[in-house]
């Protein structure tokens, strides 16, 4: 079955500041948290990364060849404002302004967030904490109205990306700067916030008439009983569900939380030793930015299956490729557990591609103020082999493939879905992994920051070009030249069909997919 996509669907790849552009401590930026800290671990380093400060001409002609017409980019605050207020950094105002003019003549359609987990140091000085102190807040409205008025090229602005991620790493996991472990009521204090924030940031841009959309991006998870039969399964699901989805979907799409999520939300900072200060001005900002959130985007990966167990905390992050090394246990929700089936990638992140469909469908049953969604980021994390000129990636395209499948079913059944871009572009510096952990369409060779084309790279040119999501009936008529294609395509389809056939002889399909790429590329 082939899946056409509707007029106008976004095909896009995926970046952000800190984790492509390098430069970290050059051209006026300022610190931020992840700095320091990263520096104290000396596991690896954000410089270069894949050295997009100096890069993005090749990667935004990448694009251009490769049928991505919309790039996530985000701007480092610091690189704006080195101290988070204050001095303006000129230079940095102006590699933006060249980045989007850049955009401009490859044809790619820049999406913009404005904070991409790289707050400015500046705000955890003198006993600040972030956003858990509430001038942080002033102050992102003030960079934030800036940024709208210095760059008027840019017409899709996301205030945050994935507050339940920020929270989670820094207050339950306990993995990022500044973190602690098991602390529920900063986690919902934390997200809280920073909703306060989007909500006033959304606001500004209606009151000051700028041209464009503007909305916010989320990290979401759909959540499932281990077994639905058993109440307590259900209830750990529900309560998994309230702190990674309907804290921040009530916040931005019903403009106010709804009586059994605040419930859940204090009950669980209760277990964690806090309150949680929602206040009246702030469920009054939320209120106001909600006819004027343009749009929602969707990060998600993975899915979480729960079951209700007894027993104190105990998270240990996957952050190194060791599969089975995870564990997820939180006090008064349950365990995370694997379903019998359902495949994991090295990390443990579940694959269910059938959950992206259940989750699009729940926003328009469940908030039906949204108006669009983009998904904003979904890809698959891969130990990709780079062996003589070539990247066969082929469960990557498996990966894609299916959640692309899911998705349209969940536009054939009405969800305004207008875009969905991979992550990532390139590979890129990973928060937590380094550089390991590949996600990009584009290889990127650290050493010498050179690009090359994956597997996926060519899939997904295909289906920018056309628009159209072919089944393996379909993919098969294409290897065997009905429509004429060429023979990188050809590969493509090859790299996907062997996969398919060998999938459980990984070495039978190396060698196989290697040969044909030697015959089919030789001069």
């Amino acid at each position: 079955m082939t899946r056409q996509f509707p007029e106008g669907f976004v095909y896009g790849g995926a970046t952000a500041a800190y984790q492509v552009e390098g430069e970290t401590r050059a051209h006026g930026k300022g610190k931020v948290p992840w700095d320091d800290f990263l520096a104290a671990q000396g596991r690896f380093s954000p410089d270069p990364a894949s050295d997009f400060y100096n890069s993005y001409p090749v990667d935004l002609e990448l694009c251009k060849r490769f049928g991505v017409n919309g790039i996530r980019v985000s701007i480092a605050w610091t690189r704006i404002f080195p101290a988070g207020t204050g001095t303006l950094n000129q230079e940095g105002v102006d590699f933006y302004h060249a980045l989007f003019a850049e955009c401009e003549r490859c044809g790619v359609v820049p999406y913009v967030t404005l904070d991409h987990f790289d707050t400015p140091e500046a705000f955890y000085e003198d006993g600040g904490e972030g956003f858990l102190t509430r001038s942080t807040i002033d102050a992102f409205v003030d960079y934030a109205v800036f940024c709208f008025t210095e760059f008027p090229e840019v017409k899709h602005w996301f205030t945050f990306n994935e507050i339940p991620a920020t929270a989670e790493g820094s207050f339950i996991v306990g993995n990022w700067p500044h973190g602690e472990k098991y602390r529920l009521d900063k986690a919902f204090q934390l997200m809280h916030n920073m909703m306060v924030a989007h909500a006033r940031a959304v606001s500004a841009f209606h009151d000051g008439g700028y041209e464009g959309e503007i909305g916010i991006v989320q990290n979401l998870e759909p959540k499932y009983p281990l077994d639905p039969n058993p109440a307590e399964d259900a209830e750990a699901a529900r309560m998994a569900d309230v702190i990674n989805n309907r804290w921040v979907l009530d916040a931005t799409l019903r403009g106010h939380y709804a009586p059994d999520t605040l419930a859940a939300a204090t009950k669980l900072a209760h277990i964690a030793g806090g309150e949680l200060d929602v206040r009246d001005e702030d469920v009054a900002a939320l209120t106001a930015a909600l006819p004027h959130c343009d749009c929602l985007g969707v990060n998600t990966y993975k899915c979480q299956f729960l079951r209700s167990a007894e027993g104190e905390n105990d998270i240990h992050h996957n952050g190194t490729g060791d599969k089975g090394s995870s564990r997820w246990f939180l006090k008064g929700v349950g365990e995370s557990c694997v379903r019998e089936g359902v495949p994991t990638t090295d990390w443990d992140w579940i694959i269910y591609p059938e959950g992206l469909y259940d989750l699009l469908t729940r926003i328009k049953n469940d908030y039906p103020n949204y108006k669009k969604i983009y998904v904003t980021e979904n890809g698959m994390g891969y130990k990709d082999d780079f062996e003589n000129g070539f990247i066969d990636d082929a469960p990557r395209i498996d990966y894609l493939r299916q959640h692309l499948t899911w998705i349209h079913r969940a536009i054939e059944g009405g969800v305004n879905v207008a875009g969905y871009f991979v992550w990532s572009l390139q590979d890129q510096f990973s928060w937590t992994n380094g550089y390991n952990k590949r996600y990009g369409l584009f290889y990127v060779d650290f050493k010498t920051q050179k690009r090359y084309p994956k597997a996926s790279a060519y899939w997904f040119k295909n289906l920018a070009e056309t628009g159209r999501l072919a089944g393996e009936k379909a993919l098969f008529m294409l290897l065997l030249g009905v429509s004429g294609i060429g023979p990188r395509l050809a590969l493509t389809v090859l790299s996907r069909l062997l996969y398919m056939v060998f999938h459980r002889f990984t070495f039978m399909a190396q060698r196989l997919w290697q040969a044909l790429w030697i015959c089919l590329c030789r001069p």
